[in-house]
């Protein structure tokens, strides 16, 4: 399989808390697994994967995690993902908040 791309949408995934170590609060049985976190965004290199990477959010956040899944489907049955409809998302927040991001 050829690298997946700079600039394509993905989604990684990363461990938050490992088990064990979440909030004495949270009950026995999810005390026994880690919390990990989703993050859909922009490639910012080449890379496959499973592997470590860093992305860009439509927010300009920058996160690192593992790639995890390649222009992701929505799972809540809206359809598949649309690449079109992605560009008009940045479109939009270009021209309701002027450009870039102040992060």
């Amino acid at each position: 399989m050829s690298k997946i791309q700079k600039g394509t949408w993905v989604q990684i995934t990363k461990v938050v808390l490992p088990a064990g170590k979440r909030a004495p609060q949270v009950p026995e049985d999810t005390q026994q697994h880690e919390l990990r976190m989703w993050v859909k965004g922009f490639l910012n290199h080449d890379a496959d994967v499973r592997e470590e990477v860093e992305i860009t959010t439509v927010t300009g956040r920058k996160v690192s995690g593992e790639l995890f899944a390649v222009e992701p489907k929505y799972t809540h049955t809206y359809g598949d993902f649309v690449p079109e409809l992605l560009k008009v998302q940045c479109q939009l927040r270009d021209i309701l908040f002027g450009g870039e991001s102040d992060e």
